[in-house]
This record gives C-alpha cells, structure tokens and sequence, in this order.
C-alpha cells in the first residue's frame, strides 16, 4: 500500500496497461480479464488485477497528464514491482497520413517539459519505447490488419494549447500525433530499468478537425486493449 494506491503486496500484476481515464479501466478490466478483482480505489483512481488467458494483468488508471502519470508509474514500479507498463490511450493526429482510428506505436517522445526535466537538468533526455514491445505490438497489429504508425509523438504538457507554432513545427518534423502522459512514462520506466510503451488510438485530428464518434470510441479502444495484451504477452498469443 502506498499514497496513492491501496493494493496489497501481491494484488499488483508485472504487467500493468494504463489508460487515463479509471472508469476505462474498470471497463476493460471487466471485458477483457477473467476474474477481474479491483485492488485499488484510493481518489478514484481505479485499479484492476485478474487474468488474460492464463497471464496475469493489472490495468490501472494513470490520470491526465505527466504528473499524474508519473506518480503511478513511480508507484506500480517502485513499490509493487511492476515489469511492463502500456500506456493505452488516446491521440490527436498530426500528419495527413495518420487517420481516425489509427493506431500509433509511440518508439520516441518530444516534450517541452516533463516532471523528470528536474532530474536531468541541462540533459536533454530523448524519451523511447522499449524495442522488443514496440516491435511485439507492430507484429500483433499487422496480423490483425490493423493500420498503424510507428514513430515520434509529442507528449504536451498542457490540453488547451495557446501556442500554434509549436504544432507547426511538430508536423514539420514528422511527428505523428500529440498526447499527455507518454514522455515521463518513458523516462520512468528508463530510470528504473523496465519496459515501458505508449499504444494510442487516434480519435480526433488537428489537420482534418475530424473525430471518432462517441459510440466508436469504446469499439476502438477495445482493439487497442487486445493488440496490447497481445504485445505482452507474444508466447501466448503465437500458441492461440
């Protein structure tokens, strides 16, 4: 048990997928995991631990934000051991070609600031993905013919950005959507040697000023919560 999260030692799963939103949490936990026991309720961050056929899984909230992130991170991977953390969650596309209801593999992070810049001082740390879950979760994708990107995204540290060059340049130089937690989540996950990945569903697009619809949104995220059990866990899914 820690500040933040009431589990018991023991009730906190290696693998941990995160999405921002708890009550997701409690949705795919409930969808998705067999025997699903909610281990943590502490501010309404919700937490899940049950199984995926045979393996298992804790899905647990993370917050808006890299702050907030970077408080469970710290937590799962400090105090109850966690191996494997997914960021599952949402984006805004940045390039033409990356289309609503994409999936994008987050293999590096671009930030203005992050909570981890006080530990790097004049570093600038250049936060990415762990290979063999990056190259796990393209594998899974492309069996499943689901279209998906690989490669730099911008981690924001505000929602309602007021400063629209900073997109400009971001689209400029390639980068592939923008979202809020990933950055630190890389940084954590580097500090303390375990394997981190963001796994983003694309539901609105700053070009286009296109978005998922509502009812779609469960649907997709529900494809996004599939492809990253199976990135966790290849073994099982190449045994079907």
């Amino acid at each position: 048990m820690t500040i933040h999260i009431g589990a018991e030692q023991g009730q906190i799963a290696e693998t941990v997928l995160m999405p921002g939103d708890p009550l997701r949490a409690k949705w795919a936990a409930q969808t998705f995991l067999t025997d699903a026991v909610c281990v943590n309720q502490v501010r309404g961050m919700l937490g899940y631990t049950g199984t995926w056929r045979g393996n298992r899984v804790t899905i647990h909230g993370s917050g808006m934000g890299m702050a907030s992130l970077s408080i469970y991170a710290n937590e799962l991977i400090r105090d109850f051991g966690a191996k494997t953390l997914i960021r599952v969650g949402s984006a805004g596309a940045m390039q033409q070609d990356v289309g609503i209801r994409d999936i994008v593999l987050g293999q590096a992070c671009t930030t203005l600031t992050m909570p981890s810049r006080g530990i790097f001082r004049e570093i600038n740390f250049a936060p990415c993905a762990d290979f063999g879950l990056l190259h796990a979760a393209y594998t899974a994708a492309q069996a499943r013919g689901v279209r998906t990107h690989v490669g730099n995204i911008y981690s924001s540290d505000v929602f309602y950005d007021e400063r629209p060059d900073l997109n400009e340049i971001m689209q400029r130089h390639g980068v592939l959507c923008v979202e809020m937690e990933a950055a630190e989540l890389y940084a954590v996950a580097a500090r303390h040697g375990v394997r981190a990945l963001a796994m983003l569903t694309i539901s609105d697009h700053l070009l286009t000023h296109d978005a998922l619809p509502a009812q779609d949104r469960e649907q997709s995220f529900g494809d996004m919560i599939e492809l990253a059990l199976q990135a966790a866990f290849p073994a099982t899914e190449a045994r079907g």
